[in-house]
C-alpha cells in the first residue's frame, strides 16, 4: 500500500461513512466490477484507490482517467490504444489505458460522458477481456479490473435511452453510493481539522490555533453543495487568511466570489451562442411563429427575461422537431450532448 494512499485515506466516523467503508471491505478482493455514484466532491477517486489497495491486484497498476476531459476520438484512442498510420498524427503504436492497467484496476471517472462507441468497446472488454486498437486489426487481450463513478442517475439515463442498459447492467455488479457530507455533519469538524492542519504545515505555521465558536457554527450550518473537496478549499483558505493573526479562525469565507464589485452581467456562454447561431428554420415546425425574433417589439421589454422565453421556445421546438430525442436534438441544435443536458438543466427542462 502507498504512503499516497494511507496519507490521502478517509477520515470520519459517521455511521454513513462507516457503512461505505464497511461495503468497500466486502467487495474488494473481488475482481468484479464496481460502480461508484456520488455527487461532485464526494471522494468517488478515494474510495477507487481503497477498492485497489485491498484487493488481490494492489501491488499491480491502478490508473485512471476521467472520461469528460476527451472528446469521443480522444477518449477512444486513451483507452483502447491505436496503432501507428491509424490517424493523422499517429506516427508510433500506442498503448492505451486497458493495456497500460492489464493485471490490475482502471478507474474511469465520469463515465456518464461517455458516448455509445465507448460503451460498445467498454463491453466488449467487460464480457470478452479483449479489444482492438484504434486503427488496428489485432486483438488485445487484457486482465482489468474496471471501477467505474458517475455523479449521475445512471439507471434512469438507461430508462431514456442515454446510456447502454446492458453496460450499466455488467458493471453493477455491486454500487457503492457515497453519502454527500450534508448527511455526515459529525465528520465535518475532524476532516476541516485535518485539511487545516495540513495547510498550516505547508505554510509553516508553528501551529494550528483552530476554529472558534463561531467558526464551528459557521462550518456546521452550511450545506456543502461542493462536499468534501469544497470543505477542503474552505479550510485551507481560512488557515492562509487567518495565518499572520496568531489567533483561532473566527471567520469562514464560504464563498470567495463574495465582493461589492462581482460582475452581474453574464457574458453569452458558448453554448447560448450556438444556440442563437442556429436557424430556427431548420429545428422548428413549419407551423410555428414564435421564434421569429425578428417581428417588431413592443419597448421598453426585460432583455434577460425576453432572451430566456427565446431560448426556451427555441429548445421545446428542437425537442420536439427531434422525437424527445436528446441526442438527436443535440445534433439538429449543433451541440454536444452534454452541452444539450447543461442548459436544458438551467432551464429545468430535463424531465419535460
Amino acid at each position: 500500500m502507498t504512503n499516497q494512499f494511507q496519507q490521502d485515506n478517509l477520515i470520519g466516523q459517521s455511521n454513513a461513512l462507516l457503512e461505505v467503508l464497511e461495503h468497500i471491505s466486502q467487495v474488494a478482493p473481488l475482481s468484479k466490477p464496481v460502480l461508484i455514484i456520488g455527487e461532485r466532491g464526494t471522494g468517488k477517486e478515494l474510495i477507487a484507490e481503497r477498492l485497489h489497495y485491498l484487493s488481490k491486484r494492489w501491488d499491480q497498476s491502478f490508473i485512471k482517467l476521467n472520461c469528460s476531459s476527451l472528446s469521443e476520438n480522444l477518449l477512444e484512442s486513451e483507452l483502447f490504444g491505436h496503432d501507428a498510420g491509424a490517424f493523422t498524427g499517429a506516427n508510433k503504436k500506442h498503448e492505451g489505458r486497458f493495456e497500460r492497467a492489464n493485471g490490475g484496476t482502471l478507474f474511469l471517472d465520469e463515465l456518464a460522458n461517455t458516448s455509445g462507441l465507448i460503451q460498445e468497446k467498454l463491453l466488449r472488454v467487460i464480457e470478452y477481456g479483449e479489444f482492438e486498437r484504434v486503427g488496428g486489426n489485432k486483438t488485445v487481450k487484457t486482465d482489468v479490473r474496471l471501477i467505474c463513478a458517475a455523479n449521475e442517475d445512471l439507471p434512469s439515463l438507461a430508462e431514456a435511452g442515454e446510456f447502454r442498459a446492458d453496460l450499466l447492467d455488467r458493471l453493477a455488479f455491486d454500487v457503492i453510493t457515497l453519502p454527500p457530507l450534508r448527511h455526515r455533519t459529525e465528520d465535518i469538524m475532524p476532516l476541516a481539522e485535518y485539511f487545516a492542519v495540513g495547510m498550516a504545515r505547508q505554510l509553516k505555521l508553528e501551529l494550528f490555533e483552530g476554529f472558534s465558536p463561531r467558526a464551528v457554527q459557521q462550518l456546521m450550518e452550511y450545506r456543502w453543495p461542493g462536499n468534501i473537496r469544497e470543505l477542503k478549499n474552505v479550510a485551507e483558505r481560512s488557515v492562509y487568511r487567518n495565518a499572520e493573526t496568531g489567533k483561532a479562525i473566527d471567520d469562514i469565507i464560504l464563498d470567495p466570489f463574495a465582493s461589492p464589485y462581482r460582475p452581474t452581467t453574464r457574458v453569452k456562454t458558448k453554448e447560448r451562442q450556438q444556440i442563437a447561431d442556429t436557424p430556427v428554420a431548420s429545428v422548428a415546425p413549419e407551423s410555428s411563429k414564435s421564434t421569429n425574433i425578428c417581428e417588431p417589439m413592443s419597448f421598453p421589454i426585460d432583455f434577460k427575461t425576453h432572451c430566456e422565453e427565446q431560448e426556451v421556445n427555441l429548445l421545446k421546438q428542437a425537442l420536439e422537431a427531434g422525437q424527445f430525442n436528446q441526442k438527436k436534438t443535440a445534433e439538429l441544435l449543433g451541440l454536444s450532448y452534454h452541452q444539450l443536458r447543461g442548459i436544458l438543466k438551467k432551464y429545468n427542462l430535463l424531465d419535460k
